[in-house]
């Protein structure tokens, strides 16, 4: 791992992020006032405020808004998505290819890190998260990814009543435009535009057909009736762009009169008249200000940021909240447990042709790339390049994939930071249902120390025998013919690496997060002690309040986040306007013939 500043280690943001803690005076009725600085009073403005303008936000922000009786307040930390009103000026956010640009880059990001992981060598991993309009949707890799609809079932029996399959599967559609049209599992209508991979590049077809000739299905849509198998990624790329919600959502919804957003607005507490939530408090141009909803406030800040402000709110474990100081509103010991993310690692192969991107990143041809992209939205500069992958079971027995691929034509170092090496292509392979729960807590009473963060990778035999399988059964696939007329040394773990012994040992000093944190404001029912919010996305044991993001997911999905985010954004935002939930039922999913074999 690369040296971590002090600073990093203890989470101290710098000037951009800075939060003041501000103290407050008399409270007065959320009637009273709704934007006003500490002191002043106005009259009451908004209906809701929502808090964080990312995967979810953006989606709230612009449904709620469909009714023009309804005012909110959208507030987001970080600055908007667009200078001047160019995609072309904020090229890092909006050029597909440059997301390790976005990764490495603070402006847009809370880079945030983990405490030091005792099951990876001791190593501190580096989370980014998106802190910009769209959240990590304009950061993140464009891959659009269900899950399995087993997931969705697995979150009704933990109790997330209503939150199965046949009730989540609507609200993917509704969010969805698909370029290839709407059918049973598809959404031709919705402002999330979604395109399916489809680049010529030989390595590409090539992995697709060694993944084939090592015994796997090849599956047309991932995401449709059958997850199981390798294929082509369906990505939120539109005319060669990035397609965020901030770009789906809320650009369309800014010009409703009832929509406010305002960026690089830090929210440090939400505001409470006994249990009830009326408003928060934040920081904007070195003023500290408080805003009144007379709805609900809605926290859509993600797995990080939302479970952070309840306990700076007081709603949390008590016994925590009292040893920094921080006055109880509300005994909730589930805000930050239940942590999950999906942990990878890159198996790299060198490749004897030049065809990989190692010559795209040489400065001249950067350039050239760039100028393409700038001009017409075309070229290399178009996509992620992360165009296929495929979803696999670990062993007999398993009943739904529990491992997934990403497969690129270039490797990776240092999270992109460091530019390859030579002519190489890797997969992304890791476990998707981790047993190993972790937990976040607050590192002071204020609000500019990011959170301690404890993920507890590896913690568990059945994880480490999982990633075992992850790096074997790569290798399998690597070493098949489709791909011999590529095929170099292996450059990651090394043919060296052959023991379980060596291989659990490469896995540790290896492996890394492929930014998926969720749970940690977990969804359940209120008999529960581990529910934070009920499965209408309240927040248990206050009023008006509500937390809708990847953090009330029960259980991590199999697959990738940014798609369920925003489907829980869409039937959390029907539930708000009390609307009938839409429902499929007994929608076709496919099953193995037998769980006797692996594949």
């Amino acid at each position: 791992m690369w040296p971590v500043p002090g600073c990093w280690r203890q989470g101290l943001l710098g000037p951009r992020g800075a939060l003041a803690c501000a103290v407050l005076g008399q409270r007065q009725s959320p009637g009273s006032r709704a934007v006003a600085s500490t002191g002043t009073s106005a009259q009451a403005e908004f209906s809701y405020v929502v808090v964080g303008a990312g995967s979810a936000g953006c989606v709230l922000a612009s449904r709620l808004t469909e009714d023009p009786s309804e005012r909110v307040l959208l507030l987001e930390a970080g600055p908007k998505d667009t200078l001047a009103g160019s995609k072309r000026l904020l090229w890092k956010i909006h050029m597909p290819a440059a997301l390790v640009a976005n990764l490495c880059d603070d402006r847009y990001n809370w880079y945030y890190h983990t405490e030091s992981q005792s099951g990876l060598d001791g190593r501190v991993l580096y989370w980014p998260r998106g802190r910009v309009w769209g959240g990590s949707s304009s950061l993140n890799a464009m891959v659009y990814i269900r899950g399995h609809a087993e997931d969705y079932d697995r979150w009704q029996r933990q109790g997330a009543t209503g939150w199965d399959y046949a009730h989540c599967l609507p609200y993917f559609r509704k969010a969805q435009s698909h370029e290839l049209g709407a059918g049973r599992y598809r959404g031709g209508e919705g402002p999330l535009r979604v395109s399916r991979g489809k680049t010529q590049h030989p390595l590409h077809q090539a992995f697709l057909q060694a993944a084939q000739q090592a015994g796997y299905p090849f599956t047309e849509d991932m995401n449709g009736f059958q997850q199981e198998g390798f294929g082509w990624m369906d990505m939120t790329i539109y005319e060669g762009k990035r397609w965020s919600t901030a770009c789906a959502y809320l650009h369309p919804a800014l010009s409703r009169p009832n929509l406010r957003a305002e960026a690089q607005t830090l929210v440090s507490r939400v505001l409470f008249e006994g249990t009830r939530a009326v408003g928060v408090e934040y920081l904007k141009n070195g003023q500290s200000h408080r805003v009144y909803a007379s709805r609900e406030v809605i926290l859509s800040g993600g797995a990080i940021n939302s479970p952070q402000l309840l306990m700076l709110s007081g709603v949390g474990n008590a016994d925590d909240l009292k040893k920094l100081g921080i006055p109880l509103v509300c005994h909730l010991p589930g805000v930050g447990q239940n942590l999950q993310d999906h942990l990878e690692v890159y198996i790299q192969q060198a490749c004897i042709h030049p065809i990989t991107l190692h010559s795209s990143q040489k400065p001249l041809r950067k350039a050239c790339i760039g100028l393409e992209w700038l001009w017409r939205f075309t070229g290399e500069g178009a996509t992620a390049h992360l165009e296929t992958g495929g979803f696999i079971r670990s062993r007999p027995g398993v009943p739904h994939p529990d491992i997934q691929f990403h497969f690129l034509p270039s490797q990776v170092i240092d999270h992109g930071r460091a530019p390859t090496q030579q002519e190489a292509y890797q997969v992304h392979v890791g476990t998707l249902r981790e047993t190993s729960v972790g937990w976040l807590k607050l590192r002071s009473a204020n609000p500019q120390d990011h959170p301690v963060i404890q993920p507890n990778y590896l913690s568990t035999d059945t994880d480490i025998e999982d990633f075992r399988q992850c790096v074997k059964l790569t290798r399998e696939i690597f070493a098949q013919e489709a791909l011999a007329p590529f095929r170099g040394k292996e450059l990651q773990p090394g043919s060296h690496v052959q023991s379980d012994k060596e291989i659990d040992a490469f896995v540790r000093a290896k492996a890394d997060s492929a930014y998926h944190p969720s749970c940690t404001c977990k969804m359940g029912q209120p008999s529960d002690p581990t529910a934070v919010v009920d499965p209408q996305t309240r927040v248990l044991g206050v009023e008006n309040l509500r937390v809708i993001d990847a953090s009330i997911m029960p259980s991590v999905v199999s697959g990738n986040l940014n798609a369920p985010t925003v489907m829980i954004a869409e039937k959390a935002a029907d539930i708000i306007k009390g609307k009938p939930a839409l429902w499929d039922k007994d929608v076709p999913v496919y099953k193995p013939k037998t769980l006797a074999t692996q594949r």
